[in-house]
């Protein structure tokens, strides 16, 4: 018998959907006090003081994709428990970075917000939509959600060239390289997909060097962490060049609060008032029914160490990922 605890604060019938797909040799609770005897704990954020209550404690399931950079400090304290990522919204984020990367491309923002007021004067201006086909994707972080992308943008007709940090052998869609190899690809690289996840590797991984490299009419798309890309020179290279265009998702400014949640920039400097950038506010992730899913995701996890087998999706702490 699996004893497993949700610490996450699912509805009820996320509770009901996850227990109808577990194995019968899987025993689940939940709610924020913890009973003795847990082996597997399903939460992104325990406290030191949850850890240290549970002897038994095998492994902990974050519920989505990475893990919060303090829970991955506090685990370094507790090396006998394994940590596993869900990755049940690969192709929800995937989808998100593409329609930015479409959005932002053909300036689809100024163009609605213009016709909704009647105004029809940018269909008789130089257009300022960028082509595709024919130009170069850099992918950086080719995981799951990385190799969906690299696929369609290989349909649309574009070179894609990829970067992770355990380098594979390059597939039939991308020329895969290492992290380090980032200063010769940029140049490459007329768009530019940042997938990757927040790691000390990772953190302002794209700065104002970096963005200078890329080939001037640039466009930039980040589904991964805000602050994976440098704050000040995104701002200035969307302000005045060299990028053409961004689509973000992912920011460096959340709310504290629900309070909050009505008024709060999501960045220091005005990204809104740029109009060569579309602003989306972190639901890459997110569609209908994607609750059910991450139940799905979560249950096959849980059964498989149910059944004795290893738990998939295990997460390097030391790499973040």
């Amino acid at each position: 018998m699996i004893h497993a605890h949700v610490l996450e604060d699912f509805d009820d019938q996320t509770i009901a959907k996850l227990r109808s797909n577990l194995m019968a040799s899987v025993q689940l609770t939940n709610g924020s006090e913890i009973p003795p005897g847990i082996h597997i704990l399903i939460g992104g954020r325990p406290t030191r003081e949850q850890l240290a209550a549970c002897p038994n404690l095998r492994a902990i399931i974050v519920p989505w994709a990475g893990v919060p950079e303090n829970t991955r400090d506090l685990l370094h304290d507790f090396p006998q428990v394994t940590v596993h990522n869900l990755h049940h919204n690969a192709a929800a984020t995937a989808e998100m970075a593409l329609a930015l990367l479409f959005a932002a491309a053909k300036f689809i923002v100024p163009l609605d917000q213009k016709l909704r007021a009647n105004d029809w004067t940018p269909r008789y201006a130089p257009s300022r939509s960028i082509g595709l086909d024919g130009k170069t994707a850099l992918i950086i972080g080719y995981g799951q959600i990385g190799q969906r992308v690299g696929r369609v943008c290989r349909a649309l007709g574009m070179s894609v060239i990829a970067t992770r940090r355990q380098q594979l052998e390059s597939d039939d869609v991308a020329e895969v390289h290492s992290t380090s190899d980032l200063p010769q690809l940029l140049p490459r690289a007329q768009v530019l997909i940042i997938t990757a996840p927040l790691t000390p590797e990772t953190r302002g991984l794209i700065g104002e060097k970096e963005l200078a490299a890329l080939p001037r009419g640039a466009v930039l798309v980040n589904v991964g962490r805000g602050t994976i890309v440098d704050e000040a020179a995104l701002y200035q290279a969307l302000k005045n060049g060299p990028l053409a265009a961004a689509g973000l998702d992912v920011w460096y400014n959340y709310p504290k609060d629900e309070a909050s949640q009505a008024n709060t920039p999501p960045s220091q400097y005005p990204f809104g008032e740029l109009d060569n950038v579309v602003l989306s506010p972190h639901r890459g992730g997110d569609e209908m029914d994607i609750d059910m899913a991450r139940m799905q995701h979560l249950a096959d996890l849980l059964n498989a160490a149910a059944r004795g087998d290893e738990m998939p999706n295990r997460v390097n702490i030391e790499a973040g990922y």
